[in-house]
């Protein structure tokens, strides 16, 4: 059969052709030989390659023969300026290593010329490891958006709510009033949404989670909080309040869908049973919570009780990466463990938990998470063809087991490409790596730094 008249054919932006394509929707679909057609940054089809070509004209087709083709990755817990303190203190209790440490590190040193210089290599090292969008918990949440905005990449932006005051605000009504300021200035961002973060049940006042409940019912907005962290935090919970931190957040009606509650190490069964009522999203960092020594996540009984569950790598000062590729292996050998089952995290879950569940943690599985018609094209290769992924039976099981992040070779978010042939085309990675540089000779050479310890 001939091909159709050009005058036929359907405009596009762009058709990237792929030996495989893995939508996540639905879970465990491998397409062979297929393209996915881009306009006006969005996925307008996915179909056989040949059938692509002959239906659709674009100035840009990129063929990739030997890759496979999926979302981006979402990473559902980041603190992306604590890039800086990587390896800064490391092999101590969560406890010791905030008090002791990180807090008083974070005094000293972080400002908005931190934070920027942080959250640009965090977005650099992310956009090399196939990561697209982000959920961030810092300080300076205005010059995290704005490094965002520069980046291409996209990201939900924390405003991180805390009693105590830091370098960002003074006290839990600042902390909003300023967050909620950031987020009218970047209400419209095409990239970029604004959540509440309060840090932690710890840190927060019941009189602060009442408000914060109330904005966020009003402004529809998602909340994104540290719970469950460790056996101290719950044991101090019920010595201060007479409960736990669950219990404590259900009464104060923070348990909705809204809430992505991260950790989660220390859980009860009929605690499990109350995040399947209200709906709770839960984000499971496997690699911090390891280093940290702050317990298991119980993937295994909260993926049985139709819980959503998303991955996150928490910030590189106690992961030390922010390799999801990495953090979707750990969260699968670690709950096989832990469960006692080999058949517990199927490679097809967890690449959902990397993609799809963590787009729906953050409220934008309408948007992003799955190569789906009318979705933003948040698309990633991956190179398959290196020796320690082939032969490939089965490319899911490639990417969870097998796969490192070197491998990602193109990268695009909203249809626009940021990665190409494994280098970055927006970031200036020399200037970024200069200026982390800069910060580790500043804080080595002062008395009191990691140095001297």
């Amino acid at each position: 059969m001939p091909p159709p008249e050009p005058h036929t054919m359907q405009p596009a932006d762009l058709i990237i052709t792929a030996r495989w394509i893995i939508p996540v929707e639905p879970e465990g679909q491998v397409l062979d030989d297929h393209a996915l057609v881009v306009r006006d940054g969005q996925i307008i089809d996915l179909l056989p390659s040949a059938e692509a070509i002959q239906r659709y004209v674009a100035p840009e087709l990129i063929r990739r023969p030997n890759h496979v083709l999926l979302p981006g990755l979402v990473n559902a817990h980041t603190h992306s300026p604590m890039t800086l303190f990587r390896g800064f203190a490391d092999d101590m209790p969560l406890d010791a290593w905030l008090g002791q440490h990180i807090w008083p590190a974070e005094t000293r040193w972080v400002d908005a010329g931190f934070v920027r210089d942080g959250a640009e290599l965090a977005m650099l090292e992310m956009l090399r490891g196939g990561t697209t969008c982000f959920n961030d918990m810092y300080f300076f949440p205005d010059v995290i958006a704005r490094a965002v905005d520069a980046s291409g990449l996209r990201a939900c932006v924390g405003m991180i709510v805390l009693e105590h005051p830091t370098v960002w605000a003074q006290d839990a009504e600042e902390y909003l009033r300023k967050g909620l300021a950031v987020r009218d200035q970047f209400r419209d961002h095409p990239r970029i949404s604004m959540v509440f973060a309060p840090h932690a049940p710890y840190t927060v006042s019941d009189s602060s989670f009442r408000q914060i409940q109330l904005l966020a019912n009003e402004l529809d907005t998602q909340i994104h909080m540290h719970v469950h962290e460790t056996a101290d935090e719950v044991s101090d919970s019920e010595r201060h309040f007479s409960r736990r931190p669950l219990q404590r957040l259900d009464e104060l009606g923070l348990l909705t869908p809204l809430l992505a509650a991260v950790h989660m190490t220390q859980l009860l069964p009929e605690e499990i049973s109350l995040l399947r009522e209200r709906g709770v999203s839960v984000v499971h960092c496997p690699e911090s919570n390891l280093k940290l020594a702050s317990g298991f996540c119980p993937v295994a009984e909260i993926a049985a009780a139709g819980i959503n569950i998303a991955l996150g790598t928490d910030g590189a000062a106690s992961n030390n990466d922010l390799d999801m590729f990495g953090e979707m292996r750990s969260c699968a050998l670690l709950a096989k463990g832990v469960a006692q089952r080999a058949d517990v995290a199927p490679a097809a879950s967890v690449l959902s938990m990397a993609t799809l569940n963590g787009a729906q943690a953050l409220g934008l599985r309408d948007r992003i998470g799955s190569l789906l018609a009318g979705k933003e094209a948040d698309v990633i290769c991956v190179d398959l063809s290196a020796a320690a992924t082939q032969p490939v039976y089965d490319p899911v099981s490639q990417l969870v087991y097998a796969t490192s992040r070197d491998q990602v070779s193109d990268v695009w978010v909203a249809g626009r490409q940021l990665l190409s042939g494994g280098q970055p085309m927006m970031a200036d990675a020399a200037l970024i790596l200069a200026r982390a540089e800069a910060w580790r000779m500043r804080l080595s050479a002062t008395p009191g730094s990691v140095t001297d310890d």
